[in-house]
């Protein structure tokens, strides 16, 4: 059995008591059998590091409530301390909460579960190879690292005596992602001091993690435990050197001309429609070597036979990596230096054109004198604890941080203009998983090699099964590890999860990513966190529910044997060739109503868009057409302050973001060139 790096055992935070401890490991072992007091320990560091004081004391609460007779009596689960009852009891237990009508239990229950899952199938353990792995025919991949020397190499910085770094450029830009690597690269090919500020850490191809657990720990946001404030939603979103770019699946759509359309007549973004854009992209598909997959592996290959059995469109994508294929590990970034990430393309581009990285540096505020931009201060997460504050003096100020940081940015810097943190848009996936007659293994191969884009536009509801109508998605594949499918697969009790991850090799994961219309906000609440609010509305509930049916139509297409709709509960049925055709009517018809209420349905989001969205109405865009900041919604704008990730969409993409990021970030580069 292959082994990866050994985790050693977690230090526990000393502001959870024993007590807390135990009882948290008790619902860990109820969830998932065997090494419950290790994974509790790992999920409370996590829980410390990353969740809202209230909410973790809500969760305390909420763990000392289940240990209480009174509370499971009133649970008609009889006067019991959860600790003190066999194994089924508890499982009743938990599930009274997995189905309570109460909207706060249902988000216990799946921090709980989904925290218990994702350990026990994630964690290499001390010995670097975790037992679940050999019983479920999972083997992490061996990738050979490159020796190839890096282009980019961050400052190293330290406070002086007054605690504080100060630092001058021309242009200042916040955020290394996708937006900041290409104005980085563009600003400093035409000469321009250009200094990168990046929140996360700058991890080597050589010394990228070869674990799924170390993957989320150290390359994402909020150590991959990014979520809605509900749970109604896990979020994935990148926070390293290269941010989305370094993590992402290689997928690369170029922004579709019904968008580009729609975006320049509706939302002002003037010649976004002309030849200018298209230009754009062509230098973007040169510059990451767009390529097509080096092979179609089980999952993907279950689309294009399932699509090419209904007569729907589907084909190959081009993705920005050549020469691989077979790892499957590009979500904890490229080892083999195989992926045009930003450190093997913008970033690089940028360093060798004199750009300087800043890394551990979260941007606390845009400076702001006498109206106009002058640079960037923050504070320094320095190794070994140790920290310090930064200061940086620039003409010009691009503020790249991603959706969920950009807004909280803007607004900590007295940017009040009502759009930003608004229109957030998520593009949440709704999932569906077939069992196939032969092995998958979800986890290996290209990531993601063929799409179907049969609904990529809105569509009319199918009468004959009651389908809803929809406002467009396309479906793709998920190349998920052990974690996150054990955190995604329904959990009914430890026998039938444990029974399901068993067989995970044969399941073939289809992904409906939604173009939704609906929108949520980004705000900071009184304690300094980060608080993301979305809500389905009624036609992206539909538009998720009609996902479902199609997915499950494709899967059945393709050869799967049973179907299962993610959610709690999920929603399974067998969909082999001896199953009635009105019988799998009646599926496909109960998918039609499917509970996409918080905690219900399963859904995640890879993307984020629209919080400081940009376009003609200075009333509704927080930034106008160009890039520039407003500073309210009259329409003036911030001298030097500059916005240019995927903050900026005026609506979804309704395809993968990334190269439309680009695109558009290129837009705000000529902005910042000629206003200088």
């Amino acid at each position: 059995m292959t082994s990866v790096g050994a985790r050693p055992e977690p230090v526990v935070p000393p502001d959870w008591s024993a007590a807390d401890l135990a009882r948290l490991a008790a619902i860990f072992e109820t969830f998932v059998g065997g090494g419950a007091i290790r994974r509790a320990g790992m999920a409370a560091a996590m829980l410390s590091a990353v969740a809202d004081p209230g909410d973790l004391a809500t969760l305390r609460l909420t763990l000392r409530s289940l240990d209480t007779r009174l509370a499971n009596a009133l649970l008609r689960q009889g006067p019991v301390r959860f600790r003190d009852v066999a194994a089924p009891r508890r499982e009743a237990l938990l599930l009274a909460w997995a189905n309570s009508r109460i909207p706060q239990r249902r988000t216990a229950f799946q921090l709980l579960k989904r925290l218990a899952c994702f350990l026990a199938y994630a964690d290499p353990g001390a010995s670097g190879t975790n037992p679940s792995w050999a019983r479920i025919g999972y083997a992490p991949a061996e990738q050979a690292a490159t020796a190839a020397p890096p282009a980019v190499r961050p400052l190293d910085v330290a406070p002086g005596a007054g605690g504080t770094v100060d630092l001058e450029a021309d242009v200042v830009v916040v955020g290394s992602g996708a937006g900041g690597g290409v104005v980085a690269a563009a600003l400093a090919a035409a000469g321009r001091d250009v200094l990168v500020l990046e929140a996360g850490d700058h991890v080597p191809e050589t010394a990228m993690p070869s674990s799924e657990l170390d993957g989320f720990d150290r390359m994402y946001l909020d150590h991959g435990l990014a979520a809605t404030t509900d749970l109604g939603i896990a979020i994935l979103a990148g926070s390293t050197l290269g941010g989305g770019t370094t993590v992402n699946w290689t997928t690369c759509f170029a922004p579709p001309e019904w968008l580009r359309t729609e975006w320049a007549a509706e939302h002002g973004l003037e010649g976004f429609d002309g030849p200018e854009t298209l230009a754009d992209v062509a230098a973007l598909a040169f510059e990451l070597s767009f390529s097509p997959p080096p092979g179609i592996p089980p999952k993907d290959r279950a689309i294009l036979d399932g699509a090419s059995s209904l007569g729907w469109a589907a084909a190959p994508l081009l993705r920005d990596a050549d020469g691989c294929g077979d790892c499957g590990s590009c979500g904890f970034g490229c080892r083999s230096a195989a992926k045009r990430s930003g450190p093997r393309a913008h970033l690089a581009a940028a360093a060798r054109d004199g750009a300087r990285f800043v890394v551990r540096a979260p941007a606390e505020r845009v400076l702001i004198e006498r109206g106009r931009a002058t640079g960037v201060a923050g504070r320094l997460e320095l190794p070994g604890g140790t920290g310090g504050r930064y200061r940086v003096r620039a003409r010009q100020v691009v503020v790249a941080a991603g959706t969920l940081r950009t807004p909280t940015l803007l607004a900590a810097s007295g940017i009040d203009h009502p759009a930003v943190g608004a229109n957030l848009r998520l593009h949440p996936v709704a999932v569906v998983a077939g069992r196939m007659p032969w092995p998958v293994e979800m986890w290996r191969g290209t990531l993601q090699a063929a799409s179907c884009n049969q609904f990529q536009r809105p569509g009319p509801p199918d009468r004959e099964l009651r389908a809803p109508a929809h406002g467009g998605f396309i479906i793709e594949s998920a190349p998920a590890h052990p974690g996150l499918i054990a955190l995604a697969f329904p959990w009914q009790s430890a026998a039938e999860h444990a029974e399901r991850m068993a067989s995970v090799r044969w399941y073939a994961p289809l992904i409906g990513i939604v173009r939704d219309a609906g929108a949520g906000r980004v705000r900071t609440n009184r304690n300094g966190r980060v608080r993301i609010e979305y809500r389905l509305g009624r036609p992206d509930v539909q538009s998720a529910r009609r996902a479902l049916v199609e997915m499950a139509r494709l899967a059945r297409a393709a050869g799967a044997l049973e179907v299962v709709a993610l959610g709690t509960p999920a929603a399974v049925a067998d969909s082999g060739p001896h199953v009635s055709a009105a019988a799998w009517r009646a599926y496909l018809r109960s998918l039609s109503s499917f509970d996409f209420s918080p905690n219900r349905g399963f859904l995640f989001s890879a993307h984020q868009m629209g919080t400081a969205r940009m376009g003609g109405d200075p009333r509704s865009s927080a930034c106008d057409p160009w890039g520039h900041v407003r500073s309210d919604a009259t329409g003036g704008t911030v001298p030097g302050l500059y916005v240019a990730d995927a903050s900026l969409f005026p609506t979804a993409s309704g395809v993968n973001p990334m190269v439309t990021v680009m695109t558009v970030a290129r837009r705000v580069a000529r902005t910042v060139l000629a206003d200088a």
